[in-house]
């Protein structure tokens, strides 16, 4: 290097020299790494050749106790690991390995919570007290979009894009393995707000009235829409994603082992592909959607807006119109409900009838600990006389109980009673 001046070897892999492009004296060392075609440069901070000497030395034997116990020689932010893995996330998504929607999601953290957090914090600083710190950081310096509070669900969703990029940081040898993040703080699991069979049927009839009373004809059609796909999204438990990528080619009709008609739907979403089956009654509001839209070719989407463009939004708000509507704006546990709410009846009601878990899990594209974590009340609900074996002998015991305790009272009451009703003897005069 030109800029290199008054170099020195110490030892193989080992120089310290001043350079020709600044304005000071001072002495630099460069380490060359084990094993590796690299060169660590770093600044002595002295003039003095003696004084520059030694302190090349202890760099230089600093250096190599780092690469014997696999610890970080070159030091790295937080944010430059983070860019990088979403990089990588990228390549893969540029060959279908993932969605991009996911890499935009993995951009959007990294570049706010997570580089607020520790975004310039050198990585190999970062340790377990870091992590298991974060929950409480993020609710003090967020606002979620229900009343200002961040949920857990998302500072869940944001620490595990923290840890994965920790692993990758250990993958690629920037940090040691001991800087792995154990476990994840304890975070409350909302459960998910499903419409009963009640509710279902109430959005059923009362969705119909609510067509009846568009005032416009452009207002009737997207009711008419929104009418369909919310009884497509409650019989066939998909995500909105696949919702919003599904199209004609995608449905296909077919029969099942005893001859019963059906359909074969082919969903993509989340950077996966299944196919599900659908009953009859889906392909009747398939065929009320198709009458509705202008873009009924193959690879339209089955899902559009008026001029035939695809719902990029999936007739949120008009969505929301018929659940404040029909009253079933918000769950029992107060949170607004959305169109996720509809893949989650489906769950319930499949669950209530008896199919096994295993089953739904492959229909709905997800694990079976992810429908036993979500939906493991319904169990509890359907096997309900199992979970109440033998209550009556209970029942009976505590009613033998109660009775024994009820003629002891009323006992009690009356010999009080009797007590009250005798006269007061006078007392005696004194003589």
């Amino acid at each position: 290097m030109q800029f290199i001046t008054d170099k020195e070897q110490l030892k193989p892999g080992l120089i310290i020299f001043r350079r020709g492009d600044v304005g000071h004296d001072n002495f630099y060392c460069r380490v060359r790494i084990q094993n590796e075609d690299r060169y660590k440069t770093i600044s002595l901070r002295t003039a003095d050749r003696h004084a520059a000497r030694d302190a090349a030395l202890d760099q230089y034997a600093d250096i190599r106790f780092r690469v014997k116990h696999d610890v970080a020689v070159f030091n790295r932010s937080f944010l430059q690991v983070a860019d990088e893995y979403a990089d990588a996330q990228q390549r893969r998504a540029s060959v279908g390995e993932v969605s991009q929607a996911r890499v935009g999601n993995i951009k959007c953290k990294i570049a706010g919570p997570l580089n607020n957090y520790v975004g310039s914090t050198q990585v190999h600083l970062i340790g377990q007290d870091r992590w298991s710190d974060y929950p409480l950081w993020r609710r003090e310096n967020g606002k979620g979009r229900r009343n200002n509070i961040i949920s857990d669900s998302t500072i869940r969703a944001e620490m595990t894009m923290f840890a994965a990029i920790m692993n990758y940081a250990i993958s690629k040898r920037y940090v040691p393995a001991s800087h792995r993040f154990e476990g994840m703080p304890k975070l409350k699991s909302n459960r998910r707000d499903e419409f009963t069979l009640e509710e279902y049927r109430k959005l059923h009839t009362k969705g119909r009235k609510w067509i009846r009373e568009a005032t416009t004809p452009q207002g009737t059609w997207y009711r008419q829409m929104c009418y369909n796909f919310v009884l497509i999204m409650c019989n066939t438990g998909m995500r909105p994603p696949e919702a919003k990528n599904l199209r004609w080619r995608d449905i296909s009709e077919a029969k099942d082992k005893d001859g019963q008609e059906i359909l074969v739907i082919y969903v993509q979403g989340k950077g996966k592909t299944r196919k599900l089956i659908a009953p009859k009654s889906v392909g009747d509001y398939l065929d009320r959607v198709r009458a509705l839209s202008k873009a009924t070719k193959p690879d339209d989407a089955v899902f559009t807006i008026i001029n035939g463009k695809p719902a990029v939004w999936l007739y949120r708000d008009t969505v929301e119109v018929l659940l404040k509507y029909t009253d079933l704006r918000d769950g029992p546990s107060g949170i607004p409900r959305t169109t996720y709410c509809f893949r989650h009846t489906y769950a319930t009601l499949r669950l209530s009838s008896g199919v096994d878990v295993y089953i739904l899990a492959q229909q709905m594209g997800t694990s079976v600990k992810m429908i036993e974590q979500h939906y493991g009340h319904v169990n509890t609900i359907k096997h309900a006389d199992r979970v109440l074996m033998g209550i009556v002998g209970w029942d009976a015991m505590h009613a033998e109980m109660n009775a024994e305790i009820d003629a002891e009272e009323s006992k009690a009451k009356t010999v009080q009673s009797i007590k009250a009703k005798q006269a007061v003897k006078p007392r005696r005069p004194k003589k």
